[in-house]
């Protein structure tokens, strides 16, 4: 028995969805036309994201969310599942899709059902046409592991009338993805779209409190013009600055620009009405948590919330010495209105002076 623990967000952000509606995953159905439309357009959402240069709409989406993923969906535009499977065997592989599966779909000479996409496609194909079950099994193996092909193999292809463009696709691979796990996946994406296009507003809930390590609160409740603006701003900047943080925001900027265009509200981050780390439902709008401000750790974020919750403050000052938190923290919350018109000092004045 091989088993491998891998670290997932869908079951998470799953269970989150389900604890939120009472909706049981498994009873989401995985034909619903509007989920699968996802997939190859951003209309089914109301929107257009074409002025970033994407017209999909699987932003937040696990494995289909990436700009690297999204551009495969705009290169095949999909509408079944076995069309998805195989878009998640080429993304998760090596030199399966760049310069190899992409070339052939985009020039006409092989469409997606035809292209090799999981290391299962291999031996099928092989056994299909006419090539011995173990020699096509060996072949398999030995084209997954990135080893290419060795003469017999090659000479057994050409025997067979395998496409010399097959045969060179092969030559290319260095690691393939099992058809089972790509399948794990769709399964699961598929499910989180339909939460996405039925229950918007509990989907960004879940996918930013699973999710949401670079968040910009700051930006986020300025408005849909300026979550854009920044969007282009961080694109803007040469490759080489772009560090993994950037692009981490970058992405999670796109999530927030499209979930405000499509109606839906943030309130800011509040001492009283805010988690450490959720994103709550309230009055049909997402309540930031402390965490989602620049600055504010998981740890600060619960030492906040745990001192939120014993009780009113008369200033700014005293939640400070009691929460335990830096004075920088301090002023980033007060920068982003958390306390209200909570005063700074415990001191009054007489008089007005």
């Amino acid at each position: 028995v091989k088993l491998d623990i891998l670290g997932h967000d869908d079951p998470t952000t799953l269970r989150m969805l389900q604890d939120i509606t009472g909706i049981d995953p498994k009873s989401i159905p995985l034909h619903d036309e509007e989920t699968m439309s996802i997939f190859k357009s951003d209309e089914v959402l109301g929107i257009s994201l074409k002025e970033l240069k994407c017209d999909v709409g699987s932003l937040g989406i696990p494995e289909f969310g990436t700009n690297f993923v999204r551009g495969m969906l705009m290169d095949t535009r999909p509408t079944t599942m076995e069309e998805l499977v195989r878009i998640a065997g080429l993304s998760h592989g090596t030199d399966v899709w760049l310069n190899n599966a992409q070339d052939l779909v985009r020039d006409g000479t092989a469409t997606l059902m035809e292209v090799i996409c999981t290391r299962d496609d291999i031996m099928n194909y092989l056994i299909a046409h006419g090539g011995e079950p173990s020699l096509s099994f060996k072949t398999m193996e030995s084209v997954r592991k990135g080893k290419g092909l060795k003469p017999e193999m090659e000479d057994a292809m050409h025997e067979n009338n395998i496409p010399q463009w097959y045969i060179d696709s092969c030559l290319k691979i260095k690691y393939m993805f099992p058809k089972a796990h790509a399948a794990a996946y769709v399964t699961s994406a598929i499910k989180l779209c339909w939460f996405k296009v039925h229950e918007p507003l509990v989907f960004y809930a879940a996918v930013f409190t699973v999710r949401g390590e670079d968040f910009d609160a700051e930006t986020a409740v300025k408005g849909v013009h300026m979550v854009k603006n920044k969007i282009l701003e961080l694109k803007a900047k040469p490759k080489e600055e772009r560090t993994a943080k950037i692009e981490g925001t970058i992405d999670t900027l796109m999530i927030i620009y499209e979930m405000l265009l499509r109606g839906l509200e943030f309130l800011p981050v509040d001492i009283y009405r805010s988690h450490a780390f959720i994103y709550r439902i309230e009055d049909g709008k997402l309540r930031l948590p402390f965490v989602s401000i620049n600055g504010v750790g998981a740890s600060a974020a619960n030492q906040l919330y745990e001192k939120a919750q014993s009780g009113d403050f008369i200033s700014i000052e005293e939640f400070q010495q009691q929460s335990g938190v830096g004075r920088s923290v301090i002023e980033t919350l007060k920068n982003n209105g958390a306390f209200g018109d909570l005063p700074d000092s415990n001191q009054t004045t007489l008089f007005g002076f």
